[in-house]
C-alpha cells in the first residue's frame, strides 16, 4: 500500500497535470492517473507543486534584535557595531528562542533547507554554535540547515578567532566563512581561510565586497586563491554589493574572473538596499548585485533573506518569493522568462548549492509545497504564500486559504487542499 498519493498535481517542466506516489518518504512513481491503494490523498486541484524554497545565507544567531540595541547611523558599521555590543549578553538559550522564531517562519513560508551564518570570535565563543546546532536537530523534521561558521568581526586583528574557527570546524559545523572587509589585513585574512578550508576539507562562503566603492575589491583575490587552492565550484560570496557600481565593461571582466572560479553569488536584496547608499542625498544608489546579469555569464546565483528584525535588517517574514520580488522590482524584471529565472535563484540554485537533490522524481524525497498558481512566474509576481509543504512524507506545516464572506447569507468556500 502506498502512504499518499498527491493528485493534480502541477510541475512546472511537464505538460500536464500528474499524480505523485510516496511510499516509506520517498517518490515510487509519478503518472495520470495513479490507480494503487492509497491510505490518503491529497488533491493539489491543478496547482503548482515545487521542491520548495532554499535559505542560501541567513542568520540565525542574530535575528530579532530591535529592542535591544540601535543602529543610529544607519551604516553598515553601524550594524556590525551595534550587533558587537548586544552579543556580549547573548546566552544559548536566548540565541536558540529567537532562532527558533525565524524558522518557524520560514517553514510556514514553504522554506525547506537553509544555510545559516554564525558568528564565531572570542566575544561570543561558540554559543552561536552551539544553540543553531540544537536548532538544526529540533527542526529536522521540517527543515534542512547549514551551519557556516565566520568571523564578522576580522580574524587576525581579533586574537583567539582562528582557534575558535577551529574549535567549531571539529564540533559540528558545516562549512567555513570569511569576511576580509571588517580585517585590518584582509589579504591575510582570505589566505588564512582558505588554508583552514584546505586542511578542514571545507567549502567555503564569503561576506565580499558589502561597500560602492569601485577603487578596490577583494574578489579577484577570493578567485585567485579559489583556483590556487583548487576549491572551483566550492565557494560561495554574499552582498557583494560593489558589483552594483561597476561601469558594463569592468562589470564583464568581474564576471568573467567569478565564472572561471566557480564562485556562486547570493544577492541579498533587502540588507543591501537598507544599508548602502546611506551617504547620498539624492539619486540614491540601489546597492544590490546584478544577479540575472551574473546569471548571463554562467555563475550561480542565489536570492537570500539574510536578517531578519535586526539593525542590519529591521524587518521580514522570511518569505522567499517576496524577497525575490524586491529583487525583480529592483533589477527591471518582468517578463515571465526573467521571473522564472528568478523563482529558480530561491528554488533549484540553492538546493544544489548546498548539495540537495533538486528535482521532484521519482526515487527522490517526498518533499515538496503546494502553491496557490499555476506557474514559477506567477509564485513571483503574486507573492505566493505555499498552501502546505512536505519533508520525506510528512505533512510539516499548512496555510489554510483566506475565506470571502459577501453578505450574511453567502456560504464560505470548502478549502480547496484536503486530505481525503
Amino acid at each position: 500500500m502506498l502512504d499518499f498519493v498527491v493528485r493534480n498535481a502541477r510541475l512546472h517542466d511537464a505538460p500536464q497535470t500528474v499524480d505523485i506516489a510516496v511510499r516509506n518518504g520517498a517518490i515510487v512513481d509519478i503518472a495520470t492517473p495513479i490507480t494503487g491503494e492509497a491510505a490518503a490523498s491529497f488533491d493539489a486541484n491543478g496547482r503548482l507543486l515545487t521542491r520548495g524554497f532554499v535559505e542560501s545565507h541567513i542568520h540565525l544567531d542574530k535575528a530579532c534584535l530591535l529592542d535591544r540595541c540601535t543602529n543610529r547611523s544607519g551604516t553598515l558599521e553601524g550594524a556590525v557595531m551595534a550587533v558587537s555590543a548586544a552579543k556580549r549578553d547573548f546566552t544559548e538559550a536566548d540565541i536558540v528562542a529567537r532562532g527558533r522564531r525565524v524558522i518557524e517562519k520560514a517553514i510556514l513560508q514553504g522554506t525547506n533547507a537553509m544555510r545559516s551564518h554564525v558568528e564565531v570570535d572570542p566575544q561570543i565563543g561558540l554559543a552561536g554554535l552551539n544553540a543553531v546546532r540544537l536548532l538544526k536537530e529540533q527542526f529536522r523534521w521540517a527543515i534542512d540547515i547549514q551551519i557556516c561558521v565566520f568571523p564578522q568581526e576580522g580574524m587576525t586583528n581579533n586574537p583567539g578567532t582562528e582557534e575558535l574557527l577551529r574549535q567549531a570546524l571539529e564540533n559540528g559545523a558545516d562549512l567555513l566563512g570569511g569576511c576580509p572587509y571588517t580585517d585590518t589585513h584582509p589579504k591575510e585574512h582570505i589566505e588564512r581561510v582558505f588554508k583552514m578550508a584546505r586542511n578542514y576539507d571545507m567549502a567555503l562562503d564569503f561576506h565580499l565586497d558589502f561597500d560602492l566603492d569601485v577603487n578596490w575589491n577583494h574578489l579577484e583575490e577570493v578567485a585567485k586563491q579559489t583556483t590556487a587552492f583548487g576549491w572551483e565550484g566550492r565557494v560561495a560570496i554574499g552582498h557583494v554589493t560593489k558589483l552594483s557600481a561597476f561601469p558594463p565593461e569592468e562589470f564583464d571582466r568581474l564576471a568573467r574572473i567569478l565564472g572561471n572560479a566557480g564562485i556562486s553569488v547570493a544577492v541579498l536584496p533587502a540588507t543591501d538596499l537598507f544599508l548602502m547608499g546611506r551617504g547620498h542625498s539624492h539619486s540614491i544608489p540601489r546597492g544590490v548585485a546584478p544577479a540575472h546579469r551574473l546569471a548571463k555569464a554562467g555563475i550561480t546565483c542565489t536570492i537570500a533573506t539574510n536578517n531578519v528584525l535586526n539593525q542590519f535588517t529591521p524587518f521580514g517574514d522570511c518569505s522567499l518569493p517576496r524577497m525575490t520580488t524586491l529583487f525583480a522590482n529592483v533589477a527591471h524584471l518582468g517578463e515571465m522568462p526573467e521571473l522564472d529565472h528568478c523563482f529558480a535563484m530561491i528554488a533549484e540554485n540553492p538546493t544544489r548549492l548546498l548539495g540537495l537533490p533538486d528535482r521532484i522524481e521519482v526515487g527522490a524525497p517526498a518533499t515538496f509545497v503546494l502553491l496557490p498558481v499555476d506557474s514559477r512566474p506567477s509564485a513571483i509576481a503574486e507573492i505566493a504564500r505555499p498552501i502546505w509543504g512536505m519533508k520525506d512524507g510528512r505533512v510539516t506545516f499548512e496555510n489554510p486559504p483566506g475565506r470571502l464572506f459577501g453578505n450574511a447569507t453567502d456560504k464560505p468556500r470548502d478549502n480547496p487542499v484536503s486530505i481525503q
